[in-house]
């Protein structure tokens, strides 16, 4: 068995329906077709979900009218039986005329996993209608988590047992990335792009053959193209590798998928929607690393130093407050580095934990913070690479390893 997993940019509009139905066709008669939610519905479904706890119903009326007519207009350019996504949609507007009680990020699990559960929806008809034998399978009811709401942790032996209890070879299985399920019936969401971690999740429980992520790009390039003009096509990777890039926060490959697959051996290929002929990369168990350097940018990022307000060293008491506060906020640290006295962070700036964060932190260090920088990360560098991308840049701070160096810097001027 083959796992599919296509984002949102693949399905956008009913081309990308159609392109898919293709693939699936030529590629695919029995597979596990995981779908994100369609083209930018998830930045609405948060929009959606802001204006439902701030209590905004003229906010809420317009931002649920502009979802249904996005997914009304697709399935006016296809054929199928899409009556399942009138009751999506009428579940939703039931749950948004309840006063919300919930903690906000349970609230948001509600709510924006439902753009998967559209999104199959309509591409499973559309797949039945094409003559594909196919069957909508709820992911909620497969994957199993505990309840850390927008960041799930699976409990891989229920998961295991309800997955493989679930899901047939003989046919094509439909069903959501993303999303989760508590064992009191909760939705819960496996970390914003979880969409190929689901993949990798159904693929380790089935011992499935391969699991291919359908991009709009060529394959896993050295550099996002938004950088770098002239980037290079990887088109093998150690799973070592791929797992340092994704760590460091390469997009194009969620951070944790690949584990799950290297435990069983299970090459993960990234291949183009646009170009489903061509190679592509393949991550897998191969023996040679990378030749040349890779390159990952990560912006609206923010710098924190700490230092204890009694002068005392950052040692063991003051580190285990520092994560302790880290962790209870949610917040991932993407750089690390201290001093006798200090220790200093990288943040995403996320306007929804950052402040709280400070606030935090300011009871027990000392805080000063610089925002609007860039983390840049080189794997396999040298100085060349280096002096390359400080250019027009001021170096914050810089952390080297064997293998990978990383640099916060600012704009000059």
């Amino acid at each position: 068995m083959k796992i599919f997993k296509f984002g949102g940019a693949s399905v956008k509009d009913a081309a990308g329906v159609r392109n898919l139905t293709e693939i699936v066709r030529m590629q695919a008669q029995q597979a596990v077709i995981v779908v994100s939610a369609m083209g930018k519905t998830t930045n609405a479904l948060e929009r959606l979900v802001r204006a439902y706890v701030d209590r905004q119903p003229a906010k809420i009326k317009s931002e649920l009218t502009a979802l249904r007519t996005y997914h009304e207009t697709i399935m006016n350019e296809l054929a199928g039986d899409f009556s399942a996504v009138g009751q999506t949609f009428t579940g939703l507007e039931n749950l948004l005329t309840q006063t919300p009680t919930a903690p906000f990020d349970e609230t948001y699990d509600q709510i924006v996993s439902l753009g998967e559960v559209l999104s199959t929806q309509i591409v499973s008809a559309y797949l039945l209608h094409e003559g594909i034998p196919t069957r909508w399978a709820d992911a909620r009811l497969l994957i199993r988590t505990d309840a850390t709401f927008r960041e799930g942790r699976v409990q891989w032996e229920e998961t295991n047992r309800l997955i493989t209890r679930n899901i047939s070879a003989n046919l094509v299985t439909v069903t959501q990335g993303f999303i989760g399920q508590t064992d009191n019936g909760r939705t819960t969401t496996l970390g914003r792009e979880g969409s190929d971690y689901t993949a990798a999740i159904f693929a380790y429980c089935l011992n499935a053959e391969s699991v291919t992520i359908w991009k709009d790009v060529a394959g896993v390039l050295n550099a996002d193209p938004k950088w770098f003009d002239d980037t290079v096509l990887l088109e093998k990777l150690t799973y070592q590798d791929a797992i340092e890039l994704a760590y460091y926060g390469a997009t194009v490959i969620h951070p944790k998928t690949i584990k799950p697959l290297q435990n069983k051996g299970i090459p993960l290929y990234v291949r183009s929607f646009l170009q489903p002929k061509a190679r592509g990369s393949v991550i897998g168990n191969f023996e040679q690393h990378l030749s040349i350097p890779s390159f990952i940018f990560k912006i609206n990022q923010v710098l924190i130093s700490l230092h204890p307000n009694d002068f005392s060293f950052i040692a063991e008491d003051n580190l285990s407050r520092i994560f302790g506060r880290f962790a209870q906020l949610g917040v991932k640290i993407n750089l690390m580095q201290n001093t006798a006295i200090s220790f200093s962070v990288v943040i995403d700036n996320n306007s929804d934990r950052v402040p709280a964060l400070l606030e935090q932190l300011k009871q027990d260090f000392r805080v000063s913070y610089n925002d609007g920088l860039e983390l840049v990360t080189i794997r396999y560098y040298d100085q060349t690479t280096i002096e390359r991308v400080l250019v027009g840049k001021k170096l914050l701070l810089e952390q080297k390893s064997r293998y990978t160096v990383q640099l916060v810097v600012k704009n000059k001027g």
